[in-house]
């Protein structure tokens, strides 16, 4: 297997530290450049000691967060682990000099700058990359980023979401008024910076929601929700912070339609599924626990003849499946690799 030289800007974040671990044991993957504007000229294993057992990026030191940096190292493929606003920055000039790019930040994830702006608070630097970028959720787009040179990651809340609904909606098994879903993260999913309220003291013995009515990831869940549902979708979604570090569970509240019933979805599932390594369809309600670490999405379905309602189910694990683990499946995918290359599932 021929290896293609990477470059991760953002490395030393959750999921950049998450990427350099995956890419460093990746038989198709050679890490060219691995940057960071706060441990610059810094020996990677010294800094972050997680990554020292990685014999093939431990005594790499973290180079300048440019563009320039990166192109001088022969890097083919940069994976962005960026807050947004800042990946599209890299994202523009790597694109025109013929990189491929991995985004899993939320810079392009947005068909709609106006959208954008609603949500992130600032206008899009390159509205016109936006309907180039591909949705990287490889159980619903694999063709399109086989051909990419542009994905855009879905977010931990969306990936959780969409992966139960999809092949629901494209059958209109459900009622499309009555979606609600409530959701649970860890707390790496608010990346590494310091943040009183994301503190331990803060955070242990808690479980509280957040962004709410409009969390960011809104916009995301609806955009593609409507696309395979072909009808403008409205859902209402709460998001709640986790007391742990890692995992991500999600409960969708929803109404079928007229005579669909839990064995009809079952089998929609397995269908769209049963070439899809990374989705398990359990038996037993996900657990956060059964996923860490993974790459899995482990979905379930409950009925509630009381109030006839079908109760959804997923957990992932939000750095994984949520975030670096789903990057590495795309780029695995744009590189011609086997999906599971260097993911375990």
């Amino acid at each position: 297997m021929v290896r293609r030289r990477v470059g991760i800007v953002g490395a030393s974040g959750y999921s950049g530290q998450e990427l350099c671990a995956l890419l460093a044991r990746h038989c198709g993957a050679e890490v060219a450049a691995m940057t960071s504007r706060q441990y610059e000229g810094m020996v990677v294993g010294a800094v972050l000691p997680r990554l020292a057992r990685y014999e093939r990026i431990a005594c790499s030191r973290f180079s300048s967060p440019s563009v320039s940096a990166l192109l001088d190292a022969g890097v083919e493929v940069v994976f962005l682990a960026l807050p947004h606003g800042m990946a599209v920055q890299f994202a523009i000039p790597l694109l025109e000099a013929g990189i491929q790019v991995i985004d899993i930040s939320a810079d392009f994830r947005l068909r709609d700058s106006r959208l954008y702006q609603k949500f992130y608070g600032m206008q899009h630097p390159a509205p016109h990359l936006l309907l180039e970028a591909v949705y990287g959720l490889p159980e619903w787009r694999a063709d399109a980023i086989r051909s990419a040179r542009l994905v855009a990651c879905p977010g931990c809340y969306p990936t959780s979401i969409l992966l139960p609904l999809l092949p629901l909606l494209a059958r209109k098994f459900l009622q499309l008024e009555f979606l609600c879903i409530a959701s649970a993260s860890g707390v790496s999913g608010a990346g590494r910076r310091p943040e009183i309220p994301l503190l331990f003291g803060e955070c242990s013995e808690s479980f509280r929601a957040y962004g709410v009515p409009q969390h960011r990831h809104l916009a995301e869940i609806e955009q593609e929700l409507s696309l395979v549902s072909r009808e403008e979708m409205r859902v209402c979604f709460v998001p709640h912070l986790l007391p742990i570090h890692r995992g991500l569970h999600t409960t969708i509240f929803s109404v079928p339609s007229k005579d669909v019933d839990a064995t009809q979805i079952q089998l929609a599932w397995e269908e769209d599924y049963t070439q899809c390594p990374f989705v398990h369809i359990s038996a037993v309600l996900p657990d956060t626990k059964h996923v860490n670490r993974t790459n899995l999405c482990s979905l379930a379905i409950r009925t509630d003849p009381h109030t006839g309602k079908l109760l959804l189910f997923s957990a992932i694990d939000n750095l994984m499946k949520g975030s670096a683990g789903q990057a590495i499946q795309c780029f695995n995918l744009m590189s011609g690799f086997l999906e599971k290359e260097g993911l375990l599932p």
